[in-house]
């Protein structure tokens, strides 16, 4: 599967964007989807997912209440909604793809085996 994400841009401190993963070659409900983005000499952080089965979703505690995570599977893309961005979201963000992860792994950006390149996400205070 080939992934696309896109909708990263700047936005001040209380702003809200939507970033788009896009898919081709597969469905994209029959793989778990993650978000994760990385800030320079940082590692990859998990931002939020989508379960491919059941299609329960999981959010880092940095961004609960905030983001919200959801599919189109008519339009085989899935959504990150950033609600109330703070200056600490700046980062690029990356959608990520797998149709075999546990519960336990969903966090793990090495589980992913699909990757789409990094929109950056820039708030400003």
């Amino acid at each position: 599967v080939q992934l696309q994400a896109c909708g990263g841009g700047l936005v001040q401190a209380g702003g809200s964007l939507r970033l788009s993963c896009a898919a081709s070659g597969r469905t994209l409900s029959s793989y778990t989807v993650g978000w994760f983005r990385q800030t320079p000499g940082k590692e990859r952080e998990f931002v939020s997912a989508i379960r491919r089965s059941g299609g329960s979703t999981h959010y880092a505690t940095s961004v609960r209440g905030r983001f919200t995570i959801s599919r189109d599977n008519a339009k085989n893309t899935v959504y990150l909604q950033m609600n109330s961005l703070k200056p600490e979201d700046t980062a690029v963000y990356y959608c990520a793809a797998d149709s075999n992860i546990i519960l336990s792994s969903i966090p793990s950006a090495l589980r992913y085996n699909y990757w789409g390149q990094g929109t950056l996400v820039t708030v400003s205070s």
